[in-house]
């Protein structure tokens, strides 16, 4: 099994963030007027209350750019060894993060943005591992 001898830790960085992405996309597409409604109270109080869908749907399509680059990625590691697509992929992953956060700070939901530092920094880590 060329694939996890090579880069054990990159390759289950990388499925672990498609799988995470992979799911939410669906969990927005699935129920995308549960999740409006969800995070439109979430951001009552913020100034992002009134752009509540274009962010989602901004968040939904970094979701889905990531984890296609990383899947494309995973595919490119096994099948000769490039990690360029798999790193941008990442990165991408880093950025909506990083998005993510200021929501959550902007509504004041200090636990929900302190969730997302596991994410990021295993994203930070695979960056690390795929710019070696």
């Amino acid at each position: 099994m060329k694939l996890l001898s090579n880069y054990p830790a990159e390759i289950l960085i990388l499925f672990f963030l498609i799988i995470t992405y992979v799911q939410s996309s669906i969990d927005k597409i699935t129920d995308w007027k549960g999740n409006i409604a969800f995070i439109k109270d979430h951001f009552k109080n913020s100034p992002l209350k009134n752009y509540v869908p274009v962010l989602l749907a901004v968040v939904l399509v970094l979701e889905i750019f990531a984890s296609i680059l990383m899947i494309i990625g995973v595919y490119e590691i096994y099948t000769s060894e490039a990690k360029e697509i798999a790193l941008l992929g990442i990165e991408l992953s880093a950025i909506t993060l990083l998005f993510l956060l200021v929501g959550q700070r902007l509504a004041k939901d200090y636990a929900g943005a302190m969730s997302l530092t596991v994410y990021f920094i295993l994203t930070v880590i695979g960056v690390y591992l795929l710019n070696n």
